[in-house]
């Protein structure tokens, strides 16, 4: 008997899940380059061609959960009317901070923390990073075509988005690490977000006829 759509992708989900978390793990306990893909594999109890067959690379088993943020900024351009995308960006980092989402840079969990340090601390994690984030200049480039932004502003205003989200979460990071807690960090977290978005908004207003950025919001 056939099973439902439904359930076969959900199986699938639950057994991509378990193989990341699992090398996620082993990556953190031994490191990235002391760990084979074939040590993975035994460990998740599935074959190197199952394994292969959700994570392509071995750089793929950690950056996966990048990947799932990558459509992040151009959903929520999408979301809003034309004349806000900077607006809408800029709430939802305020958002983000204020649910310390991991990719804010401001949750000091230990264990995040430390997934964060293995991909900062590995050159081939690091250098792969850059193709998601490559992604997300095209797909938020993409949403601001469809609000009527020409071609290449669209482009800029992307890349520049795009850069200041990480440069953010970045800090956040490095000042996590230095001992401050999330909790203390996060006014100055805020406060250098909406500095951030204002540079963009004033330097990138004349862009876009009225209404691109309003300003400073809570």
């Amino acid at each position: 008997m056939t099973e439902p759509m439904g359930l076969r992708e959900r199986k699938k989900a639950r057994l991509r899940e378990t193989i990341a978390a699992t090398a996620i793990r082993m990556f953190l306990e031994s490191g990235f380059d002391q760990v084979s893909i074939t040590d993975i594999a035994r460990e998740a109890e599935v074959s190197r061609r199952t394994l292969f067959a959700y994570f392509p690379t071995k750089e793929d088993l950690v950056l996966q959960r990048f990947a799932d943020h990558e459509q992040e900024a151009a959903r929520t351009v999408r979301a809003r009317p034309a004349d806000q995308p900077l607006d809408a960006l800029r709430e939802a980092q305020l958002d983000a901070l204020r649910r310390r989402d991991p990719n804010s840079g401001l949750n000091d969990d230990p264990e995040i923390m430390a997934f964060l340090q293995l991909i900062s601390g590995t050159e081939t994690l690091a250098a792969r990073l850059q193709r998601y984030t490559s992604r997300g200049v095209d797909a938020l480039a993409d949403a601001l075509r469809e609000k009527d932004f020409d071609p290449l502003t669209a482009r800029l205003i992307a890349a520049q988005v795009i850069v200041v989200q990480r440069e953010l979460a970045l800090l956040n990071h490095r000042c996590l690490v230095k001992g401050e807690s999330a909790a203390d960090r996060y006014p100055e977290a805020v406060r250098a977000a909406n500095h951030a978005f204002d540079l963009l908004r004033d330097g990138l207003g004349a862009g876009r006829p009225q209404g691109f950025g309003k300003g400073t919001s809570g």
